[in-house]
């Protein structure tokens, strides 16, 4: 695409990674941001960094996927710091110095009301953690630059996603490695908590596609990403155990009284399909990828 340029905020993340792969296979420039081991190395929430940036560079795309993926208590100044005043930096400098640049905000389906019902844009918010109120509050600094300014910038909301990238913070690859790790003969019992939680079960190279599709048009700035269909953990459980010939109910033991933070949490994304998109990746080939990652 020319001379086209994009920054990635928080380039070092699952999503970061498989963008990054994505902008440079359509030719575009791409300057990978984190605060450390990328191309270069700052913090999103330093005003002057990001000022300096984005000033610099004429950005054609900013993306900002900066972020801890946890709604825990005791990291609430980070998300805060990270996810709200980074946002703020990003427009703010934007507005000031590179008012044509577009610009992508990774939302979050657990910023939403979740009663059980398939989740849509207009789904009212539901601030129930540090990391729902920071998410929550860049949306509607959003809004205000686009309403203000004229800023072009979309927010999409992701739901569960996965690949060979996750670490075993994150409950499905907790799961595949352990898998992997009883198939060559460790006696250890995976210890999971309520496993009939349903939910989706994205692959995150689709999810960046999605974004992509998202940031290159001029009708809709707010999107929920995902695929619309939930699975159970112990579906995901059962699949992985089969794929190693292993009976799961063998090798899994559940914490007694485990509270969940939801029963389910599934999108409704059809304005997102309207404009195209569809997930290439579905729940047995996510699992079959991950299985296979050694």
């Amino acid at each position: 695409m020319g001379n086209t340029t994009a920054i990635i905020f928080g380039a070092n993340g699952q999503d970061g990674f498989f963008l990054s792969i994505l902008l440079k296979k359509k030719g575009i420039k791409v300057i990978n941001i984190s605060r450390k081991n990328s191309d270069v190395c700052g913090d999103v929430s330093d005003y002057a960094f990001v000022e300096d940036q984005i000033k610099k560079n004429q950005a054609d795309y900013i993306f900002h996927l900066a972020a801890n993926s946890t709604t825990r208590h005791d990291v609430l100044f980070e998300n805060h710091e990270t996810i709200s005043t980074g946002t703020l930096n990003i427009l703010e400098a934007v507005r000031l110095h590179s008012i044509k640049s577009k610009i992508f905000l990774s939302g979050s389906a657990m910023q939403f009301e979740n009663e059980g019902l398939p989740i849509t844009e207009a789904t009212d918010f539901d601030g129930n953690s540090p990391y729902s109120i920071a998410r929550i509050q860049s949306v509607y600094a959003a809004r205000y630059y686009q309403k203000s300014f004229g800023l072009k910038v979309y927010v999409g909301y992701f739901f569960n996603h996965d690949s060979p990238l996750r670490t075993e913070h994150h409950v499905n690859q907790k799961i595949v490695r352990a898998v992997q790790r009883i198939a060559q003969g460790s006696k250890e019992l995976l210890i999971l908590g309520n496993i009939d939680v349903r939910k989706e079960f994205n692959y995150a190279g689709d999810m960046v596609e999605a974004i992509w599709i998202l940031i290159n048009q001029d009708s809709i700035f707010e999107v929920v990403i995902g695929c619309g269909k939930a699975y159970s953990i112990k579906d995901w459980v059962k699949y992985c155990f089969e794929k190693v010939n292993l009976h799961w109910e063998d090798h899994v033991k559940l914490e007694q009284n485990y509270i969940p933070e939801y029963k389910i949490l599934v999108s409704s994304p059809e304005k997102l399909m309207s404009l195209g998109w569809t997930p290439a990746v579905d729940f047995y080939q996510l699992a079959n990828m991950m299985m296979n990652e050694q």
